[in-house]
This record gives structure tokens, C-alpha cells and sequence, in this order.
């Protein structure tokens, strides 16, 4: 399927890849087409090292949708788990004695030093879990976009992302049932020992809310007809390894994936200075070799985009760029 296909009728398009190839052009070139053919686009960063206000010429505060000010229909977001970590405080570490006032009293009793432990145990990779937590509130919840571009992190964050969905859902649903029980023992204590007016804990509402909205995520991310995943790479040994690993983890969590994007690639032509025309050819050996590798299914949807003189940044060039990604002939 075409990439002008995809963002005309998927709910997501993700676009990930070794770092340094073009992901967050690409994303962003095709979140502005998406969004002047009428449909209502949020594109979102979950790389940690954000380059998606650089790449659109505007300044995106952390965590907060940013309408593009000359663009109808397009919002940027910049996800900085950082900052979100107080969204979800209170979640992971449960000190019962602590929150009955008898901590001195019972800190040496081997049970509750057991307790303890277990209690303030943390998610595994809880940077991406919290900007993965809060990408869910836009996926998973009602909003108005039509479509939701995904400018992931390099190769190896974006892999235990996609990974996230499974990790997460068995880990929260584990802390669900450890919290309803630990709430239950020790209720009626804390009562007796207390009388200060309880205060509201509605954390365990928050874990289930989050873990059922997991859960429909990782079917939408797996649904052929809702989500697609773009690779992009330029013609160079290294990218080629790192793209076949990355296609090989899409595939073992069922994300579909449609395009390969070779970006950079020098023009042939015979105005190309010695340096350029030897780095034009090493990448024509290298682009045989990508599509040998990738198989014949790929090869039909193998999009090549030129190294371009300026960098492509801003509304101009990122239209620039969209006519080779997505208005090829």
C-alpha cells in the first residue's frame, strides 16, 4: 500500500529506524500532507532527544499538544516522560506502614520488610512505560484525530516500545491485585490506628484504567487496518543490519509494516564531484543488496528519496520532501 494510501484511511502511521536516517522529516512531511488533505493529524515524538519542533520550525512545550500555526488540521506533541512522572506518582510504591502512621513500629518484623520490598517494586523501561502511558490517553480515549503519526525513537528504544503493550499489561495487572490485597488487610488497621480523615486513593482506578486502555492499544498497533509501520534507513551496510533486526522485531509482535524509506541517496548525475559520485556508488551497491534482503513484498512499496542540498526543516522543504515520499509518480 502507498504511503498517501495508509494516511488517508489508517488511524496510525509510525515511522521509526536506525538514528540519523530522516524519521522525524519523514513523520513530519507526511503529518503536513495527511493534514491538507483534510484529515485532522496529531503527530507525536517519543524519541527522548526531540528534533520534531526543530523540524517544523516552532518551539513545542513538553506534554502539551501545539497546533502549527499556517497548517489547519495538524498538532504537534512532544512526549518528555520526565515531566509527566507526576501523573503517576503514588502508582508503584506502596509503603503500608507508612500510610498508617506505624513505619517505627513494625519496620523490623522480617513480614513487613517483606512487604516493603515487594511493594515498591517499578515497571521494567519506565521512561518509555510513562510516555507510552501518555500516548495511550490519545490513542485509547476519545479525541478528534483522524490520524496519529508516530515519530519513534532510534531502533533500540523503538523495540522495547513496541515490546511495552505485553510487559506492561502483566506487570500492572500484577500490581492491581497487590494493591486490592494490601488494601484489604490493612484497611481495617489503618483505621484503628489513625483518625486522620482518609485521604481518596484512586490509584488502583488509574492502574486498571491504563492497563485496559494497554490492552486495546496493543490490539490497534497489531491491526493491519488501523496501523501501519514505516522503516526508514539510507543505503549504507550498517542501516541495512540494523533495519533487518528492526523488521525482524515488527514481525515477532505482529506490527504491520508496508514501506521501507532509503533516504539520502545521492543523485546520479554527471555534475557529482569524485567524493560524491564514489558515495553514489557504494550506494547503488547497497540498494541491490536492500532489495535482495527485504524480499519481493517490500520491493513494490521500496520508496527512494534524494539527498537533498538544504536541510530539510520547516513548511517549505518538508512539502519538498513529500513530493518524493508520498506524490511519486
Amino acid at each position: 500500500m502507498e504511503i498517501k494510501d495508509l494516511l488517508l484511511n489508517l488511524k496510525m502511521v509510525m515511522f521509526g529506524g536506525k538514528g540519523g536516517v530522516g524519521k522525524t522529516s519523514c513523520a513530519a512531511s507526511s503529518a503536513i500532507w495527511a493534514a491538507e488533505h483534510g484529515r485532522n493529524t496529531l503527530i507525536i515524538s517519543t524519541d527522548p532527544a526531540h528534533s520534531l519542533g526543530d523540524s517544523l520550525g516552532i518551539e513545542l512545550a513538553p506534554g502539551v499538544p501545539t497546533p502549527i500555526a499556517g497548517i489547519d488540521n495538524l498538532t504537534a506533541l512532544e512526549i518528555n516522560p520526565k515531566v509527566n512522572m507526576a501523573d503517576f506518582q503514588g502508582l508503584t510504591n506502596i509503603n503500608p506502614m507508612e500510610e498508617m502512621g506505624m513505619s517505627g513500629l513494625m519496620e523490623n518484623l522480617p513480614l513487613f520488610g517483606d512487604m516493603e520490598e515487594l511493594t515498591s517494586m517499578t515497571p521494567p523501561g519506565i521512561d518509555e512505560a510513562l510516555a507510552f502511558g501518555k500516548i495511550l490517553e490519545f490513542v485509547e480515549t476519545d479525541h478528534d484525530y483522524d490520524l496519529i503519526v508516530f515519530d519513534t525513537a532510534p531502533t533500540g528504544h523503538t523495540l522495547r516500545f513496541l515490546s511495552l503493550p505485553e510487559t506492561l499489561s502483566g506487570w500492572i495487572g500484577k500490581l492491581i491485585k497487590m494493591r486490592a490485597k494490601i488494601g484489604n488487610m490493612f484497611g481495617a488497621v489503618k483505621r484503628m490506628f489513625s483518625r486522620e480523615e482518609k485521604k481518596e486513593d484512586n490509584s488502583l482506578e488509574v492502574l486498571e484504567r491504563l492497563n485496559d486502555s494497554i490492552i486495546n492499544a496493543r490490539d490497534d498497533l497489531t491491526n493491519p487496518i488501523k496501523n501501519s509501520f514505516i522503516i526508514v534507513m539510507i543505503p549504507e551496510e550498517m542501516a541495512i543490519s540494523e533495519t533487518g533486526r528492526l523488521l525482524n522485531e515488527l514481525v515477532k509482535n505482529n506490527i504491520p509494516v508496508s514501506n521501507i524509506v532509503v533516504n539520502q541517496i545521492y543523485q546520479d548525475t554527471t555534475e557529482l564531484c569524485e567524493f560524491c559520485k564514489a558515495r553514489r556508488k557504494m550506494q547503488g551497491k547497497n540498494l541491490v543488496k536492500i532489495k535482495e534482503v527485504f524480499g519481493e513484498n517490500l520491493h513494490k512499496n521500496l520508496i527512494e528519496v534524494p539527498l537533498f542540498k538544504e536541510e530539510i526543516r520547516e513548511y517549505d522543504k518538508l512539502k519538498e520532501m513529500g513530493h518524493f515520499l508520498i506524490d511519486r509518480s
